[in-house]
This record gives C-alpha cells, sequence and structure tokens, in this order.
C-alpha cells in the first residue's frame, strides 16, 4: 500500500481547529496525550453579543494537537506494512484495470484501487468521475498562545453574519491555546480582513499580550456528504467526500467514520469485486440525516443582524434551547452512518493509547 502527500511532513500543515466531540472520543481509541482540557460549556453570541450559555453535565469537546495525532496516525501506517512517499503530487490515473497513477515527481505506480483524501477540491474525485464539491465556506483562524485561562472552559460561538455570513465566528479556549476563526460563504466573505475586524473588537478574550503562532484556513465543503463517493477505481474520504455537517461545518467525526468505514470495505470489494462492497459506500444511504441541517444552514445563509437577534431571543423558549442542545451536545449528523452503510464492531480497536 502507497500513501502519497503533497506536503513534505505528515505535520507540515494543519487546516483544522481540532475539535473533537464527544460521539468521536466514545467510538474511537484516540490517544489521549493529544488533547486538551475537556469542555462542557458552549455559548453562543447574538450579533448584538447577547450571551446564551448551554452546560452539559458531561464533557462534550476537546481541542487536540492534531500534528501530534498525524504523526501518530502515520506512525501507525508504517508499523502496518504502508509506505509513505511525503512530497509527491497525485497528477491522475488512467481508465485500464490494475490503474496507473501519475505522480510527480516520483515515476508513475500501478494500483488496483485509490484513495482520495485530497481535501474540497478533489482531483481525485474528478479523474474518478465522482461527485465533487461545489458549496464551500472559507474559514480562517489564528491560533494565540499566553492566553489568560478562560473560566470556564468554553467553546464560544458568534453569530456575526457582517463578518461570517452564512456561518460564524468562533473563540475556543480551554487553558492551552487559544483558538480564534471565522467562516462565511466563499462568495460572502475576506476572511483576513473579517478576522481582524472580529478580533479587535472581541470582548470574550483578552488578546493583546498573547501571541499568534499560526494562522490556518482553507475551504470547508457545506452541502454535507456527496451521493456517489465509489467506484471500482476509488472511492473519496473526508472533505473530499463531503463529510463535513452542513450545519456546524465540523468535519473531524465525519472523516474518521467515513474512513473507518473505507478501511473496512475495501479489502472486501478486493477480494471480490462482484460482491457489491462498494454499494454500500454511498453518500446517498445518509442523505435524511442531513435534511434538517441543510434547511437550517439556508436559513443562517440568509438571516440579517435583525433575525439573528431574534433567533436568540427565542432561545429563552424550552423548545428552542432542546434543539440548541441537540445542535451543541448531541452525537451529530455522521453517528450511527456506518450502521446504516455498513456493518462494523462496537469499537475501533488501535493500538494502545498514550
Amino acid at each position: 500500500m502507497l500513501l502519497v502527500d503533497a506536503h513534505r511532513a505528515v505535520d507540515e500543515f494543519v487546516r483544522t481547529t481540532g475539535i473533537f466531540v464527544r460521539s468521536t472520543r466514545e467510538d474511537f481509541d484516540l490517544p489521549h496525550a493529544c488533547f486538551g482540557p475537556p469542555i462542557r460549556v458552549a455559548i453562543l453570541y447574538s450579533p448584538r453579543r447577547r450571551a446564551i450559555e448551554f452546560e452539559s453535565p458531561r464533557d462534550e469537546f476537546w481541542i487536540a494537537d492534531m500534528r501530534a495525532i498525524y504523526r501518530w496516525l502515520l506512525d501507525d501506517c508504517v508499523r502496518a506494512g504502508v509506505t509513505w512517499r511525503p512530497g509527491t503530487r497525485y497528477l491522475g490515473s488512467s481508465t485500464a484495470s490494475p490503474q496507473t497513477v501519475r505522480l510527480s515527481p516520483h515515476a508513475d505506480v500501478s494500483a488496483r484501487f485509490v484513495v482520495g483524501a485530497d481535501g474540497a477540491r478533489s482531483r481525485v474525485a474528478r479523474e474518478l468521475g465522482l461527485a465533487c464539491n461545489r458549496d464551500f465556506l472559507s474559514g480562517i483562524e489564528d491560533v494565540y498562545e499566553g492566553v489568560t485561562q478562560a473560566s470556564p472552559a468554553a467553546l464560544h460561538c458568534v453569530l456575526d453574519p457582517r463578518r461570517a455570513p452564512g456561518y460564524i465566528a468562533w473563540i475556543a479556549h480551554a487553558g492551552t491555546d487559544a483558538h480564534v476563526g471565522l467562516a462565511g460563504d466563499a462568495d460572502r466573505v475576506t476572511p483576513g480582513d473579517s478576522l481582524r475586524a472580529f478580533v479587535s473588537d472581541n470582548r470574550i478574550l483578552t488578546l493583546s499580550r498573547a501571541r499568534r503562532s499560526e494562522r490556518r484556513g482553507g475551504l470547508i465543503p457545506a452541502h454535507g456528504l456527496l451521493a456517489n463517493i465509489a467506484c471500482a477505481r476509488g472511492l473519496l474520504v473526508g472533505d473530499a467526500a463531503g463529510a463535513v455537517s452542513p450545519l456546524t461545518a465540523g468535519g473531524l467525526d465525519g472523516s474518521v467514520r467515513l474512513s473507518d468505514l473505507a478501511a473496512r470495505i475495501i479489502p472486501e470489494h478486493l477480494a471480490r469485486p462482484e460482491g457489491g462492497a462498494l454499494q454500500r459506500y454511498d453518500g446517498r444511504a445518509c442523505a435524511s440525516r442531513f435534511i434538517a441541517r441543510r434547511a437550517l444552514r439556508s436559513l443562517l445563509r440568509i438571516s440579517g443582524e435583525a433575525m439573528l437577534e431574534l433567533a436568540c431571543a427565542a432561545f429563552g423558549s424550552p423548545l428552542a434551547r432542546r434543539i440548541a442542545r441537540h445542535v451543541f451536545f448531541g452525537r451529530g449528523s455522521f453517528a450511527g452512518m456506518d450502521r446504516a452503510c455498513a456493518p462494523r464492531p462496537a469499537r475501533v480497536a488501535h493500538r494502545p493509547a498514550g
């Protein structure tokens, strides 16, 4: 098995905030040392900064050291016999069987199956004739060191249609680094300018003495899991497959679950290509899970400040608070996805976390 990456090192670049939700921690054995302190509080702010607090009796969110997780996962792959080839670009593949996969700067290779984990604008998807993302958010985030401890640790979500049209701004801080970012419809937001404006009038954390250590960002698929994500030549995982919640834009849980499902289906398909294993790797099986979230996302996209203020005022009602708690603390768009598409064991077995 060959694993190629355009980056020179697996931890050279991080795009994600690295916020993991409870369902991922419950269902997958990930290295505990890579996670910061738990977060139980989520605070939603209206455009006028009216704060609505939601607290869970359980640990709900963790900010992970994604570089450490990337290295841990790569080590597992190499120990399992995977050949790792960094600094290598995928250029395309033939339609013959086996396929000739064109790489740069290395020589072409022969492959029975190709897995595309190459981001929101996937070249692999186009080459294989699979579905492509067409609806995007543009996100940007700064990571700050030396920020005064937040009390309590919280995930702050700010509705700000001027700076983050169609989505939100956020601050996540649990006593380690502070992650400050925003995302908006890709055709309506100017990420750098919007983030500077948001930070300049931020009233949540004091950042004047903090040091900005990193900037992250990129395109985020906003449609939800795509329908056609597999064919006889290969399949898609992660952002390439649209495995991102269309409402919360959370992608780590979907990426982990879809990758786990792919890892179980691919050997079955290669052993018996006529067995129909790939038919279970179909985004349409989970389409109903995204209907309500797409509807809420569409509403968020067209809402101005006045409408969002009214919506936040409605959180005083028990029904609205239940909906908000489900968005923040529910098991999300992707939990149970593997059961909808294919059977799986109760828990995934990895090497012991440490």
